[in-house]
């Protein structure tokens, strides 16, 4: 049964939760997330590429029209392209409230870049992926503009199925990998890496090969996979990943366009890289929730929802929608989780003025029940909570919990199952 709008709103909001399985049935690879999102411009993550010697388009960036019109000139490039930066996708086709249509643009003209970065700087950006009302633009980077003559994919990421960092590439790119994989599964190449040895001479060309350079084209792409390797390794990534890997009609081999993920447990030896993430346009709750290693993921209902688990989280995002409610958000704890947390959880959740009622469903395998139940008998007497609030409990130490909140004497309304649960907390509403 296709999941449903409730549950596909928490699949697009949650970026820390869990890892992203993409579909390479061939390959049998897993794309990992790192535990908490570290959030690069583009602009920076092209920096790293151009410290590391990977060729990227020459660029500047600006926070003041003058800045970008001095920038356009300095480039002395035949064409130019300005690029709102912000973190969400969507930029080429999203509108400013200054009435400027698109956040990408393409001139010959260094004044026309002036002009343009004045409609851009200091107004909101609306794309598909912002909130209503935009992102506003600080920044913007003025490039020069290459030709592509071909478009490749490329990607080094870490496969728990090879114990380690693996190169993925398809002579097709500018597209999503997953369509590539699934209708022409035998158009994706992979170079299982040596951790210790690294990148072979033989594995950069044969990938540079399969991706369809030819000449000296070839042993030049062969060059830029072994440096990609490299920064992969420098910045402790668990991905690069270059879409389009491409070459110009002049013979050059150049990363257009690269996402990168990082290792939040490397933060230690990483300082300079994670003084880059840029929070300004994280939600304050996400942030909150961030420090407490709790994943919270905001939506438009009234529910509240408290889990273990992103699966769990979407069926139970799922049943409240099918008994007629709609989630407020869910809110995710993981696995070793401690009392402290779920009382900070709770504080989150009671901080939303819209929650008008919470459902807490849990199934300890790693967590334990009673741990939960203690978090939430404190929440409650501390917080003097003033919604109702359904339990659902199943799994580790669940008979203890159930007796802690039994003999707590507050006000929790408890359930049996997920589906008794959903139509509780959606009744408690309705009363």
């Amino acid at each position: 049964m296709a999941a449903s709008m409730a549950s596909q709103a928490a699949v697009r909001g949650l970026r820390t939760a869990t890892s992203k399985h993409v579909l390479l049935d061939k390959l049998k690879c897993t794309w990992t997330n790192p535990r908490r999102w570290l959030n690069l411009q583009e602009y920076q993550s092209k920096k790293l590429m151009q410290d590391s010697g990977v060729a990227v388009q020459r660029f500047f960036v600006a926070d003041t029209a003058s800045d970008a019109l001095k920038a356009a000139k300095r480039l002395d490039a035949k064409e130019i392209v300005l690029k709102a930066q912000i973190l969400a996708g969507g930029r080429g086709k999203g509108v400013f409230d200054s009435g400027l249509k698109g956040g990408v643009h393409l001139t010959k003209d260094p004044a026309v870049v002036g002009e343009l970065a004045n409609k851009m700087l200091g107004f909101n950006l609306i794309t598909k992926q912002t909130p209503k009302e935009g992102v506003k633009v600080k920044t913007v980077m003025v490039a020069e503009a290459l030709d592509i003559s071909r478009e490749t994919y490329l990607a080094i990421l870490m496969d728990r199925a090879c114990n380690g960092p693996v190169i993925v590439g398809s002579p097709q790119g500018g597209m999503d990998i997953e369509e590539v994989a699934a209708s022409n599964p035998e158009l994706i190449f992979k170079e299982v890496i040596d951790i210790f040895e690294g990148v072979r001479d033989d594995q950069a060309l044969r990938m540079a090969a399969n991706l369809g350079f030819k000449g000296p084209l070839q042993r030049q792409a062969a060059d830029q996979i072994k440096r990609l390797y490299d920064l992969f390794l420098k910045v402790d990534a668990t991905q690069v990943e270059v879409n389009p890997f491409g070459e110009t009609p002049e013979g050059q081999v150049v990363c257009f366009d690269a996402k990168i993920n990082f290792d939040d447990n490397a933060e230690f030896r990483q300082k300079a890289v994670f003084a880059m993430d840029d929070m300004s346009e994280s939600d304050p709750t996400e942030m909150e929730a961030a420090k407490w290693d709790l994943k919270y993921v905001g939506m438009d209902g009234n529910i509240a929802c408290f889990v273990n688990g992103a699966g769990l989280a979407m069926a139970t995002c799922d049943i409240i929608d099918l008994h007629g409610g709609k989630p407020a958000n869910f809110l995710d704890l993981g696995g070793g989780v401690k009392e402290r947390q779920v009382y900070e959880a709770f504080k989150l959740l009671t901080a939303d003025p819209k929650v008008e009622a919470i459902l807490v469903n849990i199934f300890g395998g790693i967590v334990n029940c009673a741990i939960i139940a203690n978090g939430i008998t404190k929440a409650c007497r501390e917080l003097e909570l003033k919604v109702p609030l359904v339990v659902r409990l199943e799994g580790t130490n669940v008979q203890e919990a159930k007796r802690i909140l039994s003999e707590s004497g507050l006000p929790i309304t408890s359930a049996d199952d997920l589906d008794d649960a959903a139509k509780k907390v959606v009744s408690a509403i309705k009363k």
